[in-house]
């Protein structure tokens, strides 16, 4: 026989009646561990000021060290400039050999050509050239005097009528200009600043040109031959 067990004991295997569900007796949720109180942030210290400026900002500079940058710059500048202009002539006009314009003209038997001679070596050629118009033929040959002015020789058998006003737009006879060699030359005006010594012969017409002093222009009439 099983020992009689206590009246308030519920028996731990409890077995429904027919048909019925076993009622399971839900879990008892553990109590929610107490939270920590939250706490306040200490107040963010003031960022310190920062200190004045006791110097220059590396930005500034003195006038006296800008103006050495710029002599500093300028030094080899200079050397540059100086032996372009002493040892590569940079300051020196081009010139040109006017053998090519002479010898297209003296073939064209147009016109008696005249050649200067004698003049040295500080007059310049700068342009040579022969041209063949409907109106005549004309040959220029033109300088840098030695005092760096303009000259031109024109020797053309273009009528004069026609040759003079486009050579010295509205040129005027001067008078004579007493140059040796006992050819009729005549002192003009020209265009601008520059004066003329012209020559007017039947089959051509020889005119000196340019911004050169009238010494010049006398020189390089009185040279050609």
């Amino acid at each position: 026989m099983e020992a009689a067990q206590p009246a308030d004991r519920t028996p731990t295997d409890a077995t429904p009646p027919d048909g019925q569900p076993a009622l399971v007796e839900p879990a008892t949720a553990p109590s929610a561990a107490p939270q920590p109180a939250a706490v306040a942030p200490a107040p963010a210290e003031p960022e310190p000021e920062p200190a004045p400026a006791t110097g220059k900002a590396r930005s500034e500079r003195s006038p006296k060290d800008m103006a050495l940058s710029l002599l500093i710059l300028l030094v080899p500048i200079a050397l540059l400039l100086a032996f372009y202009r002493g040892f590569l002539g940079g300051d020196s006009p081009v010139t040109v050999d006017p053998a090519p314009a002479l010898e297209q003209a003296r073939s064209a038997n147009a016109f008696p050509v005249s050649e200067p001679t004698g003049l040295g070596d500080d007059w310049r050629i700068v342009n040579a050239r022969f041209r063949t118009e409907p109106d005549g033929s004309t040959l220029r040959i033109g300088y840098v005097t030695p005092e760096g002015r303009g000259a031109q020789l024109v020797e053309s058998n273009v009528p004069a009528e026609k040759l003079l006003p486009a050579e010295l737009t509205e040129g005027q006879p001067q008078g004579a200009a007493d140059l040796p060699g006992g050819l009729s030359w005549q002192r003009y005006t020209a265009r601008g600043n520059e004066q003329a010594l012209v020559l007017l012969e039947p089959n051509r017409t020889v005119i000196v040109v340019g911004d050169a002093g009238e010494t010049e222009l006398r020189k390089l009439a009185t040279s050609l031959r």
